[in-house]
């Protein structure tokens, strides 16, 4: 038995990078999955892909930074699979420079992105979790909410942002039996940032940022999806309101 059977399972952002990963991850462990994007060529290739080995997916086209959608696609979800049991509120992007040469829209399209549409996501998801008795969300900070890089101002501010929200939605909705968790990955091997990622003559990625990680390599999508996978799991039942970094080490320098 998978550690999410008979689960449903939502993913904001799934069509590529760690969303992907996971919604693949948790259908092979037994969970029906809802995933968001905005290409839907993308996603109905997610969608294929966890057919082929029998499981089941819904793919959901929409753009979160239109907040006044994301409570019907929960409704979506519900219609299709009956109700929602956990949530990976993963969607997000990228971007900065320095301080003094950043402009109001870069602030509006990385903060509207990576923490006002996890905040209405999370509204929605405890609305319907709420309502079953219970859930589990998990949200995908970044270990930039942890420590300090030139250039990443913006960008940390918001993970910073999302590891404050999962502490407080942890005390605020633990007596109705939701758990809320985040994870805070070092830079991962993804679209997002396969492009200030090299190789160098051995094959081995490198980047900047990754400069010293203890563990020697970047992270695979694949091993932020095992981690998201145990906190939205049963097994990860009395842990809640936490922010675990998944770095590699790099934190601990």
């Amino acid at each position: 038995m998978g550690l999410l059977e008979n689960k449903v399972v939502l993913i904001t952002g799934g069509t590529s990078g760690i969303g992907k990963a996971s919604a693949i991850l948790f259908a092979r462990e037994g969970a029906k999955v809802a995933f968001t994007g905005r290409q839907a060529q993308a996603g109905a290739e997610v969608v294929a892909t966890i057919e082929q080995f029998g499981g089941s997916a819904l793919f959901i086209p929409i753009d979160l930074t239109h907040t006044d959608a994301i409570a019907a696609a929960i409704a979506g979800v519900v219609a299709k699979y009956g109700r929602l049991d956990a949530a990976f509120n993963n969607a997000g992007v990228s971007g900065g420079g320095p301080i003094e040469t950043l402009t109001e829209a870069v602030w509006d399209h990385i903060v509207d992105t990576n923490l006002k549409a996890a905040f209405f996501c999370l509204q929605a998801e405890v609305a319907q979790m709420k309502r079953q008795g219970g859930g589990a969300i998990l949200f995908n900070g970044s270990v930039l909410a942890k420590i300090a890089q030139p250039g990443t101002s913006i960008y940390s501010a918001s993970k910073g942002g999302i590891v404050s929200l999962a502490q407080a939605a942890a005390v605020e909705f633990g007596p109705l039996g939701i758990r809320v968790n985040s994870i805070n990955p070092s830079i991962t091997r993804t679209p997002m940032t396969d492009a200030r990622i090299s190789l160098d003559a051995n094959g081995k990625a490198s980047h900047p940022f990754g400069v010293g990680i203890p563990l020697g390599r970047l992270a695979e999508p694949e091993e932020m999806a095992e981690a998201a996978l145990f906190l939205l799991s049963d097994r990860a039942s009395y842990i809640t309101g936490q922010a675990l970094v998944v770095d590699g080490g790099q934190s601990a320098m």
